[in-house]
């Protein structure tokens, strides 16, 4: 099983970062207004970026590097690696949406 550190983008434009084992529920729960009480009264969210890890564990030490950057910093990664996705013949994996 892998798990996922992702990084949506609220109605108020705020970002908020997790981690899950299932992004598509997690996303939905967000929406939905069950993922957790920052994003409940900000719906919708919408996934800009996400990256995929083999442990939990893994997962857990980038969702909390990622939140200790400043939001410039967080949409700088976002980017970055969305540039570099277009380039020919580069992988990374990390992911985004």
């Amino acid at each position: 099983m892998s798990w996922q550190t992702y990084i949506i983008q609220c109605r108020d434009k705020t970002l908020y970062t997790g981690i899950t084992n299932d992004l598509s529920r997690r996303i939905s729960d967000h929406n939905n207004g069950n993922g957790c009480k920052y994003t409940k009264y900000r719906r919708p969210v919408k996934l800009i970026y996400y990256e995929e890890y083999p442990t939990k564990s893994e997962a857990l030490k980038r969702e909390a590097y990622i939140k200790g950057l400043t939001r410039a910093k967080k949409l700088n990664l976002v980017k970055t690696l969305r540039s570099l996705d277009s380039a020919p013949d580069f992988h990374h994996s990390p992911f985004m949406i």
